[in-house]
């Protein structure tokens, strides 16, 4: 489609998270990522767009990772790509910790990380634009009907997420539960301004630029089914 879409308003997306604030224990390894790499590679909530060229150092394509759990695949693709910038956003301190840790053994220098509502970071802190691609990975899919609408892909998230991506920059999902993948399809269906690049009604195979994780590989081997959607932002 090439319809213009609305721009969503912020306090139309908050009326519902799609998360729950929880504070697990840290282990000695990941409170120490956190005292030693945060002042580098963490960036405090706030209120003013961000500078990525001066937050990152340079001008390079630009990742936006939601919900990037132990941070597992975003320490990856950033050691695999140190062409491309990440910025990824968890709210789960020891999921912080562990990505903070990985980055540090790694070497990367292409990495920050923002502890907050993701929601809230997108509409406050990132340009309008200014992304090459946003990742959405097994995000929680609220199976229970009465939960549905806590996820966080609605026409409202899709519309934001659109707005913060360049002409052509991709929003991309992945799940392992079926019926939020029929959601998530139903959705960017309806979404004005993206087009489906795998083609109508089509799932996509996992591209190489997402890591295949432990998580998966045991799900794969218990039968379980993965299904990845990619959506180009059309002008």
């Amino acid at each position: 489609m090439t319809t213009e879409a609305p721009r969503p308003t912020y306090g139309a997306l908050r009326k519902v998270r799609s998360f729950m604030r929880r504070e697990g224990r840290l282990t000695e390894g990941q409170q120490r990522a956190l005292e030693e790499f945060w002042s580098r590679f963490g960036i405090a909530p706030g209120s003013e767009m961000l500078d990525l060229d001066e937050v990152f150092g340079r001008a390079a394509p630009r990742i936006l990772e939601i919900g990037f759990g132990m941070g597992e695949s975003l320490a990856t693709m950033a050691a695999r790509h140190p062409e491309n910038d990440y910025l990824g956003i968890e709210v789960y301190r020891p999921g912080v910790g562990s990505l903070l840790r990985q980055v540090g053994e790694n070497e990367s220098t292409n990495v920050r990380a923002v502890s907050e509502d993701a929601v809230v970071v997108l509409a406050k802190m990132i340009p309008d634009s200014s992304l090459d691609r946003l990742q959405l990975f097994f995000p929680d899919p609220w199976h229970k009907r009465r939960h549905h609408k806590r996820r966080i892909v609605q026409p409202e998230f899709a519309a934001l997420v659109r707005q913060k991506l360049k002409p052509g920059g991709v929003f991309h999902m992945a799940t392992d539960w079926e019926a939020y993948a029929q959601h998530m399809m139903a959705v960017m269906n309806e979404s004005l301004g993206y087009q489906n690049c795998a083609g109508q009604e089509q799932y996509a195979e996992r591209p190489e630029s997402r890591p295949l994780t432990k998580f998966e590989q045991r799900g794969h081997r218990l039968g379980h089914g993965v299904w990845d959607l990619l959506f180009e932002r059309v002008d």
